[in-house]
């Protein structure tokens, strides 16, 4: 018998993660969980690919290695940025490639999340505290995760968020299934347009408005 989607187009949904090396195992379970999440999908026409840099080859490019991390996250659908005790200049400019791309053109989805720091060095902690004060400035809104089963958690139910309001395409039968439920106490803002976008923790921004996710279950960008 043929596999129910062997006819039908899957929707390929791209994730880029950055992180410093010192979250390596976290990075780690993040890549396990996105597998195991393609798994359970993939029955409902989603894959879900994940792009670390550890995947890229380490070979000299025209534009630097760099460039081809820039690339990958100007065609992602999801970034994702976790931070500990320090942000290095590149995942700081990979943080500014997504967010121009999103003001730009809505896309990718971007997630930052804070592991507290352990450190006491303040050379590393000053790299975070200025990228925190970038992200004030932008009005993007960090979410703080203890340990890696409150990180994959929380991004699991942005996941099922996302595919509930459409942005990850699935059967109207399975959309149903992963619908959120409506806290009667939350407040619920809708703003005509054409782009819708839902969320827990984070903030989404374009040209003219932010939108804090957290608050907001339907939201649209003029």
């Amino acid at each position: 018998m043929a596999h129910p989607n062997f006819f039908r187009p899957m929707q390929k949904v791209t994730l880029f993660l950055a992180s410093s090396s010192e979250l390596k195992e976290d990075r780690d379970q993040f890549e396990i969980f996105i597998y195991r999440k393609c798994k359970a999908w993939f029955d409902r026409g989603i894959f879900l690919h994940l792009e670390i840099w550890e995947d890229f080859l380490d070979a000299m490019s025209a534009g630097g290695l760099q460039s081809e991390y820039n690339q990958a996250i100007k065609n992602s659908d999801i970034f994702v940025l976790l931070a500990h005790n320090k942000v290095g200049k590149y995942t700081a400019q990979e943080f500014g490639e997504a967010f121009g791309q999103f003001s730009a053109s809505q896309k990718p989805f971007i997630f930052t999340y804070f592991k507290p720091p352990t450190t006491t060095n303040r050379e590393e902690l000053q790299s975070l505290w200025a990228f925190e004060d970038q992200l004030q400035t932008l009005k993007h809104y960090k979410t703080t995760y203890d340990n890696p089963d409150a990180l994959l958690r929380h991004f699991g139910d942005q996941l099922d968020k996302l595919a509930a309001k459409g942005f990850i395409e699935v059967s109207p039968s399975e959309a149903a299934a992963t619908a959120p439920t409506t806290d009667p106490g939350a407040t619920t803002t809708t703003v005509t347009g054409n782009r819708n976008v839902v969320g827990d923790g984070n903030t989404v921004t374009d040209s003219s408005k932010t939108y804090n996710i957290d608050q907001i279950d339907t939201a649209t960008f003029e």
